[in-house]
């Protein structure tokens, strides 16, 4: 039952088998076992969530059937969850505690999720490891000297770990998908503005929902497999408030259903930065066992947009964002400067259009190596290895700008475990609003070659 998936626990809280209270209570009783050691669940709502259980069983009991009615959830520390703080791990942001829930759980309650707690984050959201001064460092479930990821590195580490079956973050440079692929977990960038970000604001500022980081950032579902990635999406995707009074949401359908209708291209290196054996291997492998069940995989194409240059914008764009938002940071360039940006921007979305016109996805790594070792030292002066070689630990992140730069959906899952027995994870990239494209990709081949593992010492 720890690591049903989010679609078995419904079935069985509608066929009465299980109830409400009996699985938080479960939830929690796992959160305080295991995470005096992996310090993933950093805020804690429980008896809330004992409220909600109980309502929620009475709920079932009268036949409502509300997508998630009795689900327990945890979220990103960064959402604001009425009546908790909101810190994003800065220190003294803490109070006064939110007032009103973020869009994105306000929809989860509405669809009768219960959120038991907040799960931990990097500082300002800024680091691919989950550490703060506020509630200290989360370890990953494989191997707690090693990060579980950042920024939304609590919430992977609480999938991993049994917790709970749904778990909600952001990303911005990989702040969903680097936490997945270090953990063995699913998780789903959704298309840029699918799912509102109104709520996830820095503490002590409006939560609007025309915020600039709109521009680059997303929040989106995490989970153990790509099916509860599908349900979590149609739960919160859609509209704000204000769009909503003329605009509703109409995804299309994904493009195939059956692996072997898919046209892929794979890609295991990058121009601008190494890529570990560790990943290349099982993006290889995976390669080949996709030939085998009858899928084109292509390995290069003269449609694909030149990479250098993709990312050289999008960090010129994402420094920029920064430094309007980060204290300390960079100042960021001119208005003028950003709008000449956007236009080349506009110019590598239609590259994509006419790249998805012959392709159906492009498979390519999420993060040079898989999970590394915790390093909270200065930043600037940190150093990652990849295999043979040392690379300054911010030069990481070319694989997260590509789906980033134009918004373009992308879907991790988790394709093997490393030599050192460590998780690896393959991003799954999409066109431009269509978002069940990947995901259903990612099922079929989920279905095909399996998906999450248990990490060792969590089997019970």
């Amino acid at each position: 039952m720890d690591y049903a998936s989010t679609r078995e626990l419904v079935a069985a809280l509608q066929a009465g088998t299980l109830s409400a209270a009996e699985l938080l209570e479960r939830s929690i009783a796992r959160i305080e076992r295991f995470d005096p050691e992996l310090n993933a669940v950093v805020v804690r709502d429980f008896e809330r969530a004992r409220v909600a259980a109980r309502a929620a069983d009475a709920a079932l009991a009268q036949g409502d059937r509300r997508p998630l009615l009795g689900v327990p959830v945890t979220v990103k520390e960064a959402f604001n969850v009425e009546g908790l703080a909101t810190t994003w791990g800065i220190p003294g942001t803490g109070q006064p505690a939110a007032a009103e829930d973020a869009v994105l759980v306000r929809r989860l309650k509405a669809a009768g999720a219960i959120v038991i707690g907040k799960s931990n984050v990097a500082m300002q959201l800024a680091d691919w490891q989950s550490s703060n001064p506020v509630y200290g460092t989360t370890n990953n479930p494989w191997d707690p000297g090693r990060t579980p990821g950042g920024s939304s590195g609590g919430s992977a580490a609480a999938l991993a770990a049994g917790y709970v079956s749904l778990e909600f973050g952001s990303d911005l440079v990989g702040s969903l998908r680097v936490p997945a692929h270090f953990c063995g977990v699913f998780a789903h960038k959704p298309t840029r503005g699918l799912v509102p970000m109104r709520g996830s604001a820095p503490p002590g500022t409006p939560a609007l929902s025309a915020d600039p980081v709109f521009d680059l950032a997303v929040v989106g579902p995490m989970a153990r497999n790509a099916a509860d990635l599908a349900l979590a999406l149609d739960v919160v995707a859609g509209p704000d408030d204000a769009e909503a009074i003329a605009y509703r949401l109409a995804l299309p359908p994904a493009r195939h259903a059956a692996l072997a209708d898919f046209r892929v291209l794979l890609l295991d290196a990058h121009p601008l930065v190494p890529t570990s054996q560790a990943v290349r291997s099982a993006l290889r492998r995976f390669g080949d066992g996709l030939e085998g069940a009858g899928c084109r995989v292509g390995r290069s194409s003269p449609l694909l947009p030149d990479l250098s240059r993709l990312a050289s914008l999008w960090g010129q764009l994402l420094w920029a964002q920064l430094g309007a938002d980060m204290p300390g940071a960079e100042p960021g360039i001119s208005h003028r400067d950003w709008i000449h940006a956007d236009r080349v921007r506009a110019r590598v979305a239609h590259q994509w259009r006419a790249f998805f016109q012959q392709w159906d996805l492009l498979l390519c790594p999420v993060a040079p190596t898989p999970a590394f070792a915790h390093d909270h030292g200065d930043m600037a002066a940190r150093r990652l290895r990849i295999d043979d070689l040392e690379i300054a630990y911010q030069d990481q992140a070319p694989w997260s700008g590509i789906a980033t730069l134009t918004g373009l959906p992308a879907t991790v899952m988790p394709i093997g475990l490393s030599d050192d027995g460590l998780p690896v994870g393959m991003q799954v990239i999409g066109p431009y609003l269509e978002d069940r494209t990947p995901i259903a990709f990612a099922e079929a081949a989920e279905r095909a070659f399996g998906g999450f593992v248990v990490p060792p010492g969590y089997r019970s």
